[in-house]
């Protein structure tokens, strides 16, 4: 399939071992940025769910649930030294897989690292706490892991999610069972043979894939399964809630966003130039916390939007290897999906356009990155996610105007103001509806130690930091009388 690979790709990986799915099946690997099949991936179903199940309850019985949270930080920092001695093999794999350029391919195999990094020092440090009570008794409180948990992760950032949902989980001590999704796989697989290299226990990681209506469903509705973690869309974020419903088990759910970046007359427009394009454009727009929307006060509107405009104009689309500043869409699906919003733009003034570069393969799925002005705040481009490249400018008249479009839509995943003005930063910081918001900067530069989650339709639950490892925990109150 691939020369950087140096794992299985056809098979499940259950209890450390690579075995054929129970069913025999398997899916294509395509190529997005040349719609060509490269290899094959397993197609796994409810019995391999089973009995990755099976495996990581009895991971839990055994050596992983014996050992303490200093030796598993220790399994999660050899990990991330294993990553990082193979960040060009992981990035070569992810840009081939999802299509993104090659450097934010590496940015995101480096970020991977640092994940398993911050969770192997962090395991041996999440503690309880004692509570003042009545004469005579001592009460205390432990943080233990669920037990066994679903972790669905999407294609556009395997490898980041992966670090975010399965590091946390791990260094609390639970087993995980992976459904990565079936459009990108490969750098779960590696991820897992990584695992496997760096002295994790058998069963401790399991990675099935699948389809989500098969795999996936099965995982979610799993009675084995004590928490699931869902990254993706809202419709199915919905069904993974009500699945896990019926066994009354706890659900973290990272779903979509529609995110603004509010810029005020007063903003230091060359530094925010590069955060207003590259929030959106990032990953060919394909990322839940892309900032779709810019909002700009009347008086800096027109030099904003001509300056956003001269930078689109510049972009340039091509694929992965060519590591230009957009790759293509991850399938003829989502490219079909985009053009569909960009069929509603008709009535839309078109600021500018990116170029898909003429070598670009013909059956890569491009999309050229579209900034649309004067957009009305409640049109369907300015309220619904596209998860493609393309950006509206809205222009507002004071903070309450800026508040209320902002607020405007059903989501609420991050927002960011610019201003120079401090206490307008910290008004807008406390009014906007957002799990994130950033003053003079969008994104942090991805912040693992930043917890990060929705509001709305967003989701709720909360990712990365040390807030993950509470959400990938239970809580027990020890209540000891000794008179």
């Amino acid at each position: 399939m691939h020369k950087h690979l140096w794992f299985e790709t056809d098979k499940v990986f259950i209890d450390g071992k690579w075995i054929h799915p129970a069913l025999g099946g398997t899916l294509p690997v395509e190529d997005p940025s040349t719609g060509a099949q490269i290899g094959r991936i397993a197609r796994g179903t409810q019995d391999d769910i089973d009995m990755a199940v099976v495996a990581a309850q009895s991971a839990l019985e055994g050596n992983w649930g014996q050992m303490t949270a200093v030796e598993r930080g220790r399994i999660l920092t050899r990990i991330g030294e294993l990553v990082n001695a193979r960040l060009d093999d992981l990035a070569m794999i992810e840009a081939t897989d999802v299509g993104k350029p090659l450097t934010q391919a590496r940015n995101d195999a480096i970020a991977l690292a640092r994940y398993m990094e911050f969770y192997g020092g962090a395991a041996d440090k999440v503690m309880g706490e004692t509570i003042p009570y009545q004469q005579g008794y001592t009460v205390y409180t432990l943080r233990e892991p669920h037990g066994v948990t679903g972790h669905i992760v999407p294609w556009n950032y395997p490898m980041q999610i992966i670090g975010r949902s399965i590091g946390a989980a791990l260094a609390m001590g639970n087993a995980c069972v992976l459904k990565p999704a079936e459009e990108a796989c490969l750098t779960a697989l590696a991820f897992a043979d990584l695992a496997r290299e760096a002295g994790l226990p058998a069963g401790a990681l399991n990675v099935v894939p699948g389809l989500g209506e098969e795999a996936g469903a099965a995982l979610t509705a799993h009675a084995g399964v004590h928490h699931i973690s869902f990254t993706g869309s809202v419709n199915v974020g919905k069904l993974v809630q009500k699945a896990a419903a019926e066994n009354v088990v706890p659900v973290t759910l990272e779903l979509g966003g529609k995110s603004p970046q509010v810029v005020f007359a007063d903003a230091d427009l060359d530094a925010a130039l590069p955060f207003l394009v590259g929030a959106c454009i990032q990953n060919a727009g394909q990322t839940c916390s892309a900032s779709s929307r810019i909002l700009v006060e009347r008086p800096v509107y027109d030099e904003v939007l001509a300056r956003m405009a001269a930078r689109y104009s510049a972009l340039r689309v091509g694929p992965a290897s060519a590591d230009l500043n957009l790759g293509p869409l991850i399938s003829a699906r989502q490219k079909e999906i985009v053009e569909g919003f960009l069929g509603m733009a008709d009535d839309l003034e078109v600021a500018a356009r990116g170029k898909i570069v003429p070598d670009a393969p013909a059956g890569g799925h491009y999309v050229a990155p579209v900034l649309l002005a004067d957009v009305p705040p409640y049109h369907a481009l300015a309220q619904q996610e596209i998860f493609g490249p393309v950006q509206v400018v809205i222009p507002f008249d004071g903070e309450d105007e800026a508040v209320e479009i902002a607020n405007g839509t059903e989501f609420g995943l991050v927002a960011s103001v610019w201003s120079e003005n401090g206490a307008r930063q910290m008004r807008m910081a406390k009014r906007l509806k957002a799990g994130q918001v950033f003053v003079n900067n969008y994104g942090a530069g991805g912040g693992v130690e930043l917890p990060f989650g929705g509001v709305g339709k967003s989701g709720h639950g909360r990712e990365k930091g040390f807030e993950a490892l509470y959400g990938f925990s239970t809580l027990k109150t020890v209540a000891v009388r000794h008179g």
